[in-house]
């Protein structure tokens, strides 16, 4: 197992899966270990984190020489050395030879650069999916997902955290759901999130309305995310017709009124199902959803997973 380093990496992003697959080779049985993680670099030069921590490293292997996983991680030093065509032509080289390539957060720009997610769906930090799907147009960029596997052989993770998700599931499609919990269980995580659930890292902050009117409403909003907040009822607090009110509210925060307010319920149930043991039904009631198949239908569209579930990981 190679793990490609590079200066400016993340270290999380080189760390976390490093950890979960050597602790699964203590967990393992048998006379070889289930996984060799080794860091490697261009020249062998020590791999120098974001924030000044250094790595050991070894040169890049022949690249025709047979690896089981190939992990790219990400950090700014991935969207820099992608322009470096003797790693890009390593891992091109090397792609071919390996039975999966993995990467984390931002180093799905040098797969993306080598060519290996065209015409596949991948995910990277949300911060940069945008830029990544504007660079590579033949890449399906999905922002959404913790990981997924982009194709037979390439599994894309999004940002930092992603990357022990990620490295999680391999170990229990590897070696199954019982070596897979007892990783979690010594390095004090849950097994895993579910890869198709939401990145919980994008913002949950919108826009300020500059006019004091629509922030008006956005403070009722707020303070009393369960009030019945139809268009009309908006519009009269902010004492405007309902379609000017549409249309400067859309202006000013960004999105529409009923958006803004699914928004807001959707984040007031949601700290309510992290810190209180009320029922979904109560809960639902509350924020304003007014039934729980309500609020399960808005969870799973919003977030991806339903309110049982964000629970059972988060609570």
């Amino acid at each position: 197992m190679l793990i490609v380093g590079f200066p400016g990496i993340q270290g999380l992003d080189l760390v976390g899966p490093f950890e979960v697959f050597t602790s699964a080779s203590l967990a393992v049985q048998g006379s070889e270990p289930a996984y060799q993680p080794m860091v490697v670099s261009l020249d062998g030069q020590p791999v120098t984190t974001e924030t000044g921590l250094s790595f050991g490293a070894v040169d890049l292997p022949d690249p025709t020489e047979p690896v089981d996983t190939l992990v790219l991680p990400g950090g700014r030093g991935a969207r820099t050395e992608r322009r470096d065509p003797r790693l890009i032509d390593w891992i091109v080289a090397a792609a071919p030879h390996a039975r999966r390539v993995v990467t984390v957060c931002t180093g799905a720009f040098l797969a993306a650069h080598a060519g290996l997610l065209d015409g596949c769906r991948a995910t990277t930090h949300w911060a940069y999916a945008n830029q990544l799907a504007r660079e590579f147009p033949a890449v399906d960029v999905d922002p959404d997902p913790i990981f997924l596997r982009s194709s037979p052989k390439v599994w894309t993770a999004a940002g930092v955290s992603a990357g022990i998700d990620l490295a999680l599931a391999l170990v229990e499609e590897d070696y199954g759901t019982e070596i897979a919990q007892t990783v979690a269980r010594w390095l004090v995580l849950y097994l895993r999130r579910p890869g198709g659930q939401t990145q919980f890292a994008a913002p949950v902050w919108v826009a300020r309305a500059k006019r004091e009117p629509i922030r008006a409403v956005q403070d009722a909003v707020e303070s009393e995310p369960g009030g019945p907040y139809s268009i009309t009822e908006l519009a009269r607090l902010a004492a405007m017709s309902p379609r000017h009110f549409t249309r400067v509210f859309t202006d000013e925060v960004g999105e529409a009124p009923g958006a803004y307010v699914e928004r807001v319920r959707t984040e007031a149930a949601r700290r309510q199902l992290e810190q209180t043991d009320d029922t979904v039904v109560a809960i639902a009631t509350r924020c304003g959803f007014g039934t729980a198949e309500t609020m399960r239908r808005n969870f799973i569209r919003r977030i991806g997973i339903s309110p049982d579930q964000y629970r059972r990981t988060f609570a």
